[in-house]
């Protein structure tokens, strides 16, 4: 059951607004704005609402918001579909036709796929971002998740607490894999405020990593989605990488296939990985 959290839509409005520029929406610009953005009349005015009501939703002691005033709301901060979603789930509404039952349990048909990308590294994920299974070619390119600690097996954690983690990435590709992270972890919690398990993932990775709690005080949410990645691979050198996610039909699992173009460096790449194969990844890892 979802329940309006009033600090975090707070601060999730703010944040959203603070980030306009007027120009953008077609309002005039003055030189006499005491800081970046729009004003809270402004944001009123374009979502049809009366002024108080808006101030009180910012300072966390307002109504719960309609569906109505979401959509209004949503509209006139010019959110994203990910950051309309992240608005209803704070106000204790469950966005239009969004139905999420979160599982552990990897369907059988999905295991089977895996096998069959037997020339390409895939990956299913949790909700949390947690391993849920992978195939061999995955771990030749990114390393075994099974050789981790079960309580490291997660996207996020690896990303912000493995030391060795930035090295399989180019700076640049490094630094937008951790932003997504953290915008993909924040649009989850607010869907699934009652799940312990995140909620303590997220306040382990603010405490161990000061990146982790700079990004995650932007309240950016955004959903992971299809991308392209350069890896470093240890053996076999730079691979440039199309990453495609697809989504369970209830968004609890992701399977994440990271392929390359035939006849590319990064085709033969990923034909070399294969043929190393893991004893080969896990030899230069101990060098």
């Amino acid at each position: 059951m979802l329940k309006i959290d009033r600090p975090e839509l707070a601060a999730f409005l703010r944040s959203r607004r603070e980030r306009l520029r007027p120009e953008d929406l077609g309002l005039p610009a003055s030189t006499r704005r005491r800081t970046a953005g729009l004003r809270r009349e402004e944001v009123a005015m374009l979502a049809g609402m009366s002024v108080d009501y808006y101030i009180r939703l910012e300072q966390a002691r307002g109504p719960q918001p309609s569906a109505q005033l979401l959509n209004a709301l949503s509209r006139a901060l010019r959110l994203t579909k990910d950051e309309h979603d992240h608005l209803f789930h704070l106000s204790g509404l469950m966005p239009e036709n969004e139905r999420r039952s979160p599982t552990g349990h990897v369907r059988p048909g999905v295991l089977h796929l895996l096998d069959k990308l037997d020339d390409t590294p895939a990956m299913v994920v949790s909700d949390r971002g947690d391993f849920l299974a992978w195939n061999a070619m995955h771990a030749a390119l990114l390393g075994d998740p099974g050789r981790l600690p079960p309580e490291q097996r997660n996207v996020a954690w690896q990303h912000f607490c493995n030391p060795d983690a930035a090295a399989l990435f180019l700076p640049e590709d490094f630094a937008r894999n951790g932003e997504n992270a953290v915008a993909d972890l924040r649009a989850r919690l607010a869907a699934h405020p009652d799940d312990t398990r995140l909620r303590a993932l997220i306040e382990e990775l603010r405490m161990r990593s000061e990146r982790f709690a700079e990004l995650w005080e932007r309240h950016d949410v955004e959903l992971r989605r299809s991308d392209h990645k350069t890896v470093l691979h240890p053996v076999v050198g730079r691979i440039d990488l199309d990453c495609e996610v697809m989504f369970s039909p209830d968004h609890d699992q992701r399977l994440i296939i990271h392929s390359a173009r035939a006849g590319t460096p990064a085709h033969q790449a990923l034909a070399l990985l294969r043929v190393l194969g893991t004893e080969r990844m896990a030899s230069a890892e101990q060098d």
